[in-house]
Formats: structure tokens, C-alpha cells, sequence
């Protein structure tokens, strides 16, 4: 008879659920046993259904994958497999703690890869519990990060590149994704602008619009528009639009310099 795992899928995005899905039910090994679209509901769902094996989302609103895994505990939790769209901290982490993880956009045979070393940690916990020890040791040197962003990974038709979040010039959203503005480069990532303003140091970028994101670095001159707004225009030329929401706080940032 076939051991099936039993797994539990965790992002906010439906696709990326759907497609780690259509990947993991073709594993005969695999029995998906439920998903969610949060951390909350990951605390609750591990709680009440025991999975073997967590593919879990890094960014999440609210209740994040670092915080489900701590709410969770350590000694409850399944062997995680954390997903993430970006490189920073928690990536280094990940390496020297040897936690399996998936950066999105991830290719199927690199997913079947982190299915079978899963299968093999799941098997090994069962006599000395080594993942915990891992698990333990990675949400303490997490803890221990600095919180901002140093540098993002951005990977796009077969390649990696690296982008140092100083260069970045400003962030402009794109439907489900950010478009990341770097001189004469653009950068897609997939992330909702909250969530990245969130891991960008308040000192150096600053919001000037809903959809809009910039590095104060880079501004060149500002100018009064009609009903409170502003135009800031960029060293690189770029002229982009500060709405009067978001005025006083980048007013208080340029003022302090």
C-alpha cells in the first residue's frame, strides 16, 4: 500500500494554489488535504487536520508564514516547505538551516525536487526529529534580520537577477504584480504594493500614491497641481503624481534631510 502525505497548501494567490495542486496530485504519494489563503486560517488548519507536509506562502496579509509557523509552534508544525517571491533574509536563512523553500516563479521539476526531499524529512522525523531542530533554529535567526529589504531576486525567462533596493528609482503597481524601476530597467514582481511598502526601510522610500512608491533619493523638484496634488519629477526624468493623501509624510521626510 502507498504512504500518502498528507499536505496542506498556503498562499493568498488562487493561482499559485491551483498550480502547486495540478503539480502535487499527479505525486500518487501526495494526498492534498486541504488549502488557504492565509496564515489564520493555516494555524487552524494544521490544528485540525494534522497534514504531514505545508507548502506555506512567506507574504501574507496579517498573519505571515514566519508568524503561522510561531503560532502554530514548533513541535505542532509539519515539515514546511516555504514559498516566496522574494530574496532576502529569510532566503539565507533557509540555506543554512537546509528548510527546503520554493522561489516563485518556480519550474516543476525544481518543486518535484523539494516533494521527494519533503518525503525524506518526514520520513527521518519519525527517529530524530531533525526538522524540528531546523525549524527552531530558523524562525530565531529570522527574529534576529534586519527588518528592511537589502536586495530583491527577480527571476524572468530562465534567468536570476539581482537588484539592490538601493537603485531602485520607484515601484509602480501592475495589476496583480509591481513594476520595479531601476534606471533604464523595469522589473516584474508578484506582490501587493502594501505588503512590499511594509519590507522597505520609511527612511529612504516613501508613498506617494496609492499605486506608487518612491525612493527619496531620487527626487529631483516637485510641483503644485490643482486640488492639493503635487508632481514630483524624477532625477531619471519621470514625472509621477504625489496625491495630497500622502503629501505630509513625504513633506516630513525631504524636510529632514
Amino acid at each position: 500500500m502507498t504512504t500518502k502525505f498528507r499536505t496542506l497548501i498556503v498562499d493568498d494567490m488562487l493561482l499559485a494554489r491551483k498550480r502547486l495542486r495540478r503539480v502535487l496530485s499527479k505525486d500518487s504519494e501526495i494526498e492534498i488535504v486541504g488549502e488557504c489563503a492565509d496564515g489564520k486560517e493555516a494555524v487552524e488548519a494544521v490544528r485540525e487536520l494534522k497534514p504531514d507536509l505545508m507548502f506555506l506562502d512567506v507574504q501574507m496579509p496579517e498573519t505571515d508564514g514566519f508568524q503561522a509557523v510561531a503560532e502554530i509552534g514548533v513541535e505542532n508544525a509539519p515539515v514546511t516547505v516555504f514559498v516566496t517571491a522574494f530574496d532576502h533574509f529569510a532566503l539565507r536563512a533557509f540555506e543554512v538551516h537546509a528548510l527546503d523553500y520554493l522561489l516563485k516563479p518556480f519550474d516543476v521539476e525544481r518543486l518535484k525536487k523539494t516533494v521527494e526531499r519533503a518525503k525524506e524529512l518526514i520520513r527521518n522525523r519519525e527517529t530524530d526529529n531533525p526538522a524540528d531542530e531546523r525549524l527552531i533554529a530558523l524562525l530565531k535567526d529570522i527574529k534576529n534580520e534586519p527588518k528592511y529589504l537589502k536586495r530583491l531576486t527577480v527571476r524572468s525567462r530562465g534567468k536570476t537577477v539581482f537588484v539592490a533596493v538601493d537603485d531602485i528609482d520607484y515601484i509602480e503597481a501592475e495589476g496583480n504584480y509591481l513594476s520595479v524601476q531601476t534606471g533604464k530597467e523595469a522589473h516584474l514582481i508578484r506582490s501587493a504594493m502594501h505588503q512590499f511598502e511594509n519590507r522597505l526601510d520609511p527612511e529612504k522610500f516613501a508613498r506617494i500614491h496609492r499605486s506608487t512608491i518612491i525612493n527619496i533619493d531620487r527626487v529631483k523638484e516637485m510641483h503644485p497641481l490643482f486640488n492639493g496634488d503635487q508632481l514630483v519629477i524624477m532625477k531619471n526624468g519621470k514625472e509621477l503624481v504625489l496625491s495630497r493623501n500622502y503629501r505630509d509624510r513625504l513633506k516630513d521626510l525631504l524636510e529632514s534631510f
